[in-house]
């Protein structure tokens, strides 16, 4: 991710346009953009500086008020497929992505491998001969 301007140059930008230059003329001798400098205006107005805002941090869990329920749903019926649980999901009020319950599976390590019971009969492709057109060691 890129990093944002300096708070030297946002300072000194905000400063120009103050003195009365116009934000067209302010862009073009910093070297930007004039919506920067339309944002940056606007941020020293609302908050008092035009400092970037703080970058990354953390995310709140969307599914995080779920997670008894969805771990009870799917001890009750482990065989439920994820858009019937996004399903369920949003008749309880919470809308989320399909990738948001995935993540959320993956992070409790569910899976939703086969298991034996619908383990195909055989392999896809060719199949082993026949035992009887196995070759058969001679006896010398």
């Amino acid at each position: 991710m890129a990093r944002p301007y300096s708070l030297d140059l946002r300072e000194r930008v905000v400063a120009q346009v103050a003195r009365g230059m116009t934000r067209q003329a302010v862009a073009e001798l910093n070297g930007i953009v004039s919506s920067t400098v339309t944002k940056w205006c606007g941020r020293q107005r609302q908050s008092g500086t035009p400092a970037a805002k703080a970058m990354g941090g953390h995310r709140p869990r969307k599914l995080r008020d779920e997670r008894d329920w969805l771990l009870a749903r799917l001890a009750e019926k482990p065989d439920l497929t994820l858009h019937a649980l996004l399903a369920e999901l949003r008749e309880r009020g919470t809308v989320v992505s399909c990738d948001t319950l995935w993540r959320f599976l993956r992070r409790e390590e569910i899976t939703f491998k086969k298991n034996l019971v619908r383990r195909r009969a055989g392999p896809a492709g060719r199949s082993p001969p026949p035992r009887s057109l196995e070759k058969i060691p001679r006896p010398d």
